[in-house]
């Protein structure tokens, strides 16, 4: 997942001089350089596309599949489908989901404050944990329930079924081409869209496993389309819950291939090494870097940091670097060691 810069977050240019993950607690004299947030100046081709207000297509989200939650509650009810009901409970859950990414999209933007230099920024990182978490705990129930309605012979009204699922399928398709033409390397951006259009999916398969019933009138159908539908939301969850953990745990974002990172970096002008490099997700959209360059000492060195922090924002999307240059290859720094954190 390549993690590129919504450039909404303007905001968190005030917050390099706070960055300290570059000094570690030393003082060698040597100059450091907070990267000027250059990722913020280069452009990423999928963003032309974004709606200027991505919160608005979250309002739109979270109200259509609120009222159409109720809808397909009452609908299930009245017609006996636990299909049905199983749908509205993933569309519920799609609602919260929505709802905790909006809030945490808007946490992102603020300013950072004496006691949090980030911001609030890593609350996007744990609104898409929390979602996938959520959406697995309601397949659990989906699935507990549609056993239980297998072991029973409970009439369904297909018609009805049909009718509101396919209502569904359209609700569903819409809100999902809104959320594609967000930034798809956003995790909150990306979990709805995938909300969306397994929710679509998923209306569908219910539209066609009443039309199943409604000519067999084999009523075993529903439960186990149920089942089927649990089965896809936890595929199409484990993928987002996987990252998300990952982020949570300062992994290095999928799509950023660390040691070709530090390889671009070792062959930096006068680099004659590198270490103490991490890579970390400050947001679900932004990328921080820090690391201890070993280079000779002259006057090109503003120079240097300049261009290595641009170079790290155009080639890898990393928008905020810390480098600490070291002059002196005889002094040895104590988080050389590779073991060393």
């Amino acid at each position: 997942m390549a993690h590129g810069h919504d450039h909404s977050h303007h905001d968190h240019d005030h917050d390099h001089d706070h960055h300290d993950h570059g000094a570690h607690g030393h003082d060698h004299g040597h100059a450091r350089s907070h990267g000027h947030d250059h990722g913020h100046s280069h452009g990423h081709g999928h963003h032309h596309h974004a709606p200027a207000d991505m919160g608005r297509v979250f309002a739109i989200g979270v109200t259509l599949n609120a009222a159409f939650v109720a809808v397909e509650v009452v609908a299930g009810v009245w017609a006996g489908s636990m299909a049905l009901l199983a749908d509205a409970g993933h569309n519920l859950s799609d609602v919260l989901a929505l709802l905790m990414a909006w809030g945490a999209a808007a946490l992102a933007k603020r300013a950072p404050t004496a006691q949090r230099t980030y911001g609030l920024r890593k609350a996007t990182i744990l609104a898409s944990l929390g979602n996938a978490v959520f959406l697995l705990m309601a397949v659990g129930a989906i699935a507990s329930e549609s056993v239980h309605r297998l072991m029973m012979h409970s009439q369904v009204q297909a018609g009805a079924v049909m009718l509101t699922a396919g209502i569904g399928v359209a609700l569903n398709t819409a809100t999902a081409l809104l959320f594609m033409r967000g930034d798809r390397s956003d995790l909150n951006i990306r979990g709805a869209f995938l909300h969306m259009a397994s929710d679509a999916l998923i209306s569908l398969a219910v539209v066609v496993g009443a039309g199943v019933i409604a000519l067999t009138h084999q009523e075993w159908v529903d439960p186990a389309l149920s089942l089927g539908i649990a089965a896809v939301i936890v595929v199409g969850t484990w993928g987002l819950l996987r990252d998300s953990v990952n982020l949570a745990l300062d992994a290095a974002p999928r799509g950023i291939d660390v040691a070709e990172v530090r390889a671009w970096l070792a062959a930096q002008p006068g680099v004659a090494e590198i270490h103490d490099l991490h890579i970390w997700a400050m947001s679900t959209t932004e990328t921080a870097l820090t690391a201890h360059v070993i280079r000779p000492a002259n006057d090109d060195c503003d120079h240097f940091l300049h261009a290595a922090c641009e170079g790290l924002a155009q080639r890898f999307n990393i928008g905020h670097a810390t480098l600490q240059v070291e002059t002196d290859p005889d002094h040895g720094c104590r988080l050389a060691p590779a073991e060393v954190v």
